[in-house]
């Protein structure tokens, strides 16, 4: 994959996007945890939260991912934004440091989610001449 500075990544517990982003164009890579996320119901007099602990493997995979991208906005809905966030700055420092953002997104396009990274990142598209030189 080519290294562009700027990357975004858009995760649930069942998948994460990313996309390293450059001014000509974006790559994409998707990951999904080897474990898909089971439904834990809680029950009342049991012990325990009812929630699936992360899936470390699913956030090393990210992490190995991100090791080359100088900026990282992460975005996402629930909870998987922050636990990622957390991992990185706890078990990948020098990755951690390079979070910019940790924002919150229901589940955009793949469209929607590079527009909204290139706004974060105030990257402007590239521009198109308009009259002829005389």
């Amino acid at each position: 994959m080519p290294t562009h500075f700027h990357a975004v990544v858009w995760l649930d517990h069942s998948q994460a996007k990313l996309f390293h982003i450059g001014l000509t164009g974006a790559d994409e890579l998707t990951l999904h945890p080897h474990l898909q996320t089971q439904h834990l119901h809680h029950k009342a007099n049991t012990t325990g939260s009812g929630h699936a602990a992360p899936d470390k493997d699913f956030l090393e995979a990210i992490a190995s991912a991100l090791n080359d991208a100088g900026e990282i906005l992460i975005i996402g809905p629930a909870s998987a934004k922050t636990e990622l966030a957390k991992h990185l700055r706890e078990k990948h420092p020098a990755i951690g440091k390079r979070i910019v953002a940790v924002e919150a997104a229901d589940h955009p396009t793949d469209h929607q989610i590079v527009a909204y990274a290139k706004q974060h990142f105030k990257m402007a598209p590239p521009r198109v001449a308009t009259g002829t030189a005389g």
